[in-house]
């Protein structure tokens, strides 16, 4: 379990959503306002009774995708391993290219490309089943 203060905690409730969740994007915000590593987002979230939702990747939540692009598709899978491509390196490729990265989420949702290695947290890697959450 990871303590907050008052101010830190009251930091995480007001970038909830209407639903009382947390957004992908918001949890990195939050991360740098409280003070912490956005690796432990997700088990603030936990301990808070707070979702995570809308990964900017694809890998869960209600967000809009556009089509696969093929061009980022290319560089993506160039810089996975064995189709697994790590959060970080996701996000470093669209900022490299100067893509959006619902851009690239929108590539990998729609390829054989799997996310591994969430930056907040939320899941360390994905196994035949599905994804391995990050351990409570």
């Amino acid at each position: 379990m990871i303590k907050l203060d008052s101010i830190q905690t009251d930091l995480v409730l007001t970038n909830l959503d209407e639903n009382g969740a947390l957004s992908c994007v918001k949890a990195f915000k939050v991360a740098k306002l409280i003070g912490m590593e956005p690796k432990n987002i997700a088990q603030i979230a936990r301990d808070m009774n707070i979702t995570i939702t809308n990964c900017e990747l694809g890998v869960f939540g209600k967000l809009k995708f556009n089509d696969m692009n093929e061009d980022i598709y290319d560089i993506l899978k160039k810089r996975s391993n064995n189709s697994k491509i790590e959060c970080e390196i996701a996000w470093k490729i669209a900022q490299e290219k100067g893509q959006s990265i619902n851009q690239i989420g929108s590539t990998i949702k729609d390829s054989d490309l799997k996310v591994s290695k969430c930056q907040i947290g939320c899941f360390k890697e994905e196994d035949n089943h599905g994804f391995i959450m990050a351990t409570n």
